[in-house]
């Protein structure tokens, strides 16, 4: 499949949040579903760009996925420390899965990362079910780091984000 990896233009900033929202739901990955306060979030792709890079695939003028990059923290940081890149909410269209779009996004969030001065690693965090993202991180040289995982909701104890790095 031919796709290019870009920039999210802001007259893609919804159908890009709906379909990381559409992504995360079907996968079951939001433990409240569609009363999940993270789906605001997954949505809200506009405020994303404002304070990071999106990034998107797209085909013949069709969103395919995205993906948000963080180059050096700021307030879509989750996890990155000083030197190092984030990638978060990676998303793609079920139409467009098992074509290579994923890690196309994250080849390419890899690739900006290098071009960062002073960008030493990349790291993202992702949740024990996704198993397809964690087989992408491994061909891509990510190695899982325990020792940074997670909770984002402390209040519940059952959620656990793991982690990875990939050095530069």
């Amino acid at each position: 499949m031919d796709f290019v990896i870009r920039r999210a233009a802001a007259e893609e900033y919804d159908t890009l949040g709906e379909i990381t929202a559409e992504a995360y739901l079907r996968d079951g990955l939001l433990d409240f579903g569609e009363a999940d306060a993270y789906l605001h979030d997954l949505r809200a792709v506009a405020k994303r760009a404002a304070a990071a890079e999106v990034l998107v695939a797209a085909a013949d003028g069709v969103v395919l996925g995205g993906v948000t990059f963080v180059p050096s923290g700021g307030p879509m940081a989750d996890i990155a420390r000083p030197g190092e890149a984030e990638i978060r909410m990676l998303a793609v269209a079920r139409e467009a899965r098992g074509r290579g779009t994923g890690e196309a996004l994250v080849r390419a969030c890899v690739d900006r990362a290098r071009s960062v001065e002073g960008c030493a690693r990349v790291v993202l965090s992702t949740q024990a079910t996704m198993r397809t993202a964690h087989r992408i991180y491994a061909r891509l040289g990510f190695t899982r780091t325990p020792d940074r995982d997670w909770n984002p909701l402390p209040e519940l104890d059952d959620i656990t984000l793991l982690t990875y790095e990939l050095t530069l």
